[in-house]
């Protein structure tokens, strides 16, 4: 079987590891044997939008060729500054047909057996699959990621509604993704819930201590707690210090990691003078699991997410996860103890499920053995049977 996989979500120049989730798919796929060509979508500005970037100090994102040993071919897509300022704004809706147009002058779509989309983001994966569908008469999958149906899929409903009905399936990573794609009118018949995983070779224990050493973090009797990930406001990255803060009052012997970059990180680290803070920005996955191995504790006090990989990565390790009581997180930890409830004195009930936890501990070993259920060769045999199954 030959699959066309159509994604936004890949590495790029500015973050290597942007869309590692896909990645680690096609990892499988060269594994298992499967016949696949990945296609990676994104824009080329002209000299008027590229002189804004410049000034605006932002640089160019430009999808990467390969990763590792999975190759990617770009598809750029050239747009205008007045196109660029529309397209944030939602009100330019015609780059599907003008992606699709340019992936079949490529390719010979008839070639393959099946189309995988990942992901309905402003470049609508899931509607390039769609038109190439529809037209060369093949099954295609779209598999929905977070954002895509929490942020984008109310304001864009009708589309995605017709898209997703007339998918062969549509893969969501958690239940709680899935029961917000219904509640916008989605009906969820062709539906299958295949959670995002993780990589055991990457993720797995170590020694707290000697990777505290390996890493020149190591203090005596301190309690290390983490948060991974953007430093954005969906993760709620902008109360880690109201957070860290209460922590360090009840426990002042605390450490805090954060392994991450974003648009929050000058006024997190403004606003956590006086803690005992380590920030290391963005670094490659062995070395984030370093990190993961080296806390005690990891949060995720997310106000939205899909499906968070960071679990199932920090648990391999055999690292705690305290998270919110949103989207796909209850799922992706799997025991309620650790899971905060959204609502009134968040921060505080937060920080409070912290300290509870630093003080009694918990059993490693029965969140690495919960793990092991979602190594990504797991994931793409269920993956690849969803594809035996429509293709």
């Amino acid at each position: 079987m030959k699959i066309l996989v159509i994604t936004n979500l890949a590495p790029t120049n500015s973050n290597p590891m942007a869309g590692i989730f896909v990645v680690k798919r096609l990892e499988q796929f060269i594994k298992f044997g499967v016949d696949y060509f990945a296609v990676s979508l994104g824009f080329e500005d002209d000299w008027p939008a590229k002189l804004t970037r410049k000034i605006l100090r932002k640089n160019p994102v430009t999808p990467l060729n390969r990763m590792g040993k999975v190759e990617f071919t770009p598809i750029l897509i050239r747009r205008s500054l007045a196109k660029t300022i529309l397209f944030k704004t939602g009100l330019i809706s015609y780059y599907g047909l003008k992606y699709s147009n340019r992936i079949k002058s490529l390719l010979e779509i008839s070639k393959f057996d099946l189309i995988h989309a990942h992901g309905m983001y402003s470049i609508p994966a899931g509607e390039i699959a769609y038109l190439l569908a529809k037209e060369y008469n093949k099954p295609f999958v779209i598999t929905l990621h977070g954002s895509d149906v929490n942020l984008l899929m109310p304001k864009r409903k009708e589309r995605y509604i017709e898209i997703l009905e007339n998918a062969s399936r549509c893969i969501f990573v958690s239940r709680a993704l899935l029961e917000k794609a219904k509640s916008f009118g989605y009906s969820g018949q062709n539906a299958v819930v295949i959670p995002n995983g993780y990589d055991p070779d990457v993720f797995k224990p170590m020694d707290k201590n000697a990777v505290r050493k390996e890493l020149g973090i190591y203090k005596e009797n301190t309690h290390y707690v983490g948060f991974v990930g953007n430093l954005i406001p969906i993760k709620r990255a902008d109360k880690l210090p109201e957070i860290f803060g209460k922590i360090a009052k009840e426990l002042p012997n605390t450490r805090f990691l954060i392994v991450g970059d974003g648009v929050l990180k000058d006024k997190i680290l403004k606003e956590m003078k006086g803690l005992d803070v380590v920030f290391t920005g963005r670094v490659v996955q062995t070395k984030v699991a370093k990190y993961m191995n080296a806390m005690d504790v990891m949060v995720l006090p997310s106000r939205n997410e899909g499906w968070p990989c960071v679990v199932l990565e920090a648990q391999a390790c055999g690292t705690c996860v305290i998270g919110s009581s949103n989207g796909g997180i209850p799922e992706a930890i799997g025991f309620e103890e650790y899971v905060v409830e959204e609502g009134e004195n968040f921060e505080d009930r937060f920080a409070r499920k912290m300290v509870d936890v630093l003080k009694s501990g918990y059993d490693r070993n029965k969140l690495i053995e919960r793990a092991k259920r979602f190594t990504w060769e797991e994931i793409v045999k269920r993956e690849i049977k969803i594809y035996n199954q429509v293709g």
